[in-house]
Order: C-alpha cells, then structure tokens, then sequence
C-alpha cells in the first residue's frame, strides 16, 4: 500500500532509528487498515474536532485530569502559538493541569531518545 518508506525517510529524517523500529513502522503502515485510521485521525482534527472544541470553549469545558504535553525540541512546537504562550500556554487555555517540555530529538523523540522519555512519563504517571 502507497510508499510508507517515504513517511519514514523523508521530511521525518531518515536514521533517527535502528532498522527494527523503522521495519515496525513500516509494517504498520502497510497495513491498509491502519493507515485508513491515521487519515480519518488527520481529518477528524482538521475537521470535526475544531466543531467539537468550539463548543466545548462556549460551554467552558476544561480538561480536569493532569495532562503531559511533550514536543520534539527544534521542531514547529517551539515556535507555534508564540502569542498564546507557547505549546504549553495553548494546552492551558483548555486543561487545569498541564505540564510538558520540548524533548532532545526529532519527530519520532521516544524512540531517538527513550531513556528522557521513560524517566518524565514514570515521574508524570507515578505523581
């Protein structure tokens, strides 16, 4: 199905990982199945998602439970929502308890870096 290998190699950076993770990623990109969920996961939040959040800000909906945004460092989200403070300013605007920070690696960070990764999701688990 399609070309998975270019979601992988090309704009996500080719070698951020070892072989074996990248042949996961492919096969599960090969999987038509999945890759139908992927696109209706991109569509529904250029879609239906900003109806839903529109209604959920009228209606003054928050997120109540804590929340952990992580981000590749480098990457979009450190330069994205500026005026609103941020990666982290945007989620507080709709979450009561947000914590998170821009992590060393690029687009795929738990896997580039796994150990960071591990250590901040037991600590925000374990709390």
């Amino acid at each position: 199905m399609g070309a998975p290998d270019a979601v992988f190699d090309n704009p996500f950076g080719e070698g951020t990982f070892g072989p074996e993770v990248k042949a996961e990623y492919l096969e599960t990109f090969g999987d038509p199945i999945r890759v139908h969920a992927i696109c209706e996961e991109y569509r529904a939040a250029a879609s239906l998602d900003i109806e839903h959040d529109k209604i959920d800000q009228q209606e003054s909906r928050r997120i109540t439970c804590p929340m952990l945004h992580l981000w590749a460092a480098g990457g979009p989200l450190d330069t994205f929502y500026v005026e609103d403070g941020g990666a982290l300013g945007i989620w507080r605007k709709w979450a009561n308890n947000v914590q998170g920070q821009a992590m060393k690696g690029g687009h795929f960070f738990p896997e580039e870096n796994p150990s960071d990764t591990t250590t901040l999701l037991k600590s925000f688990l374990s709390a």
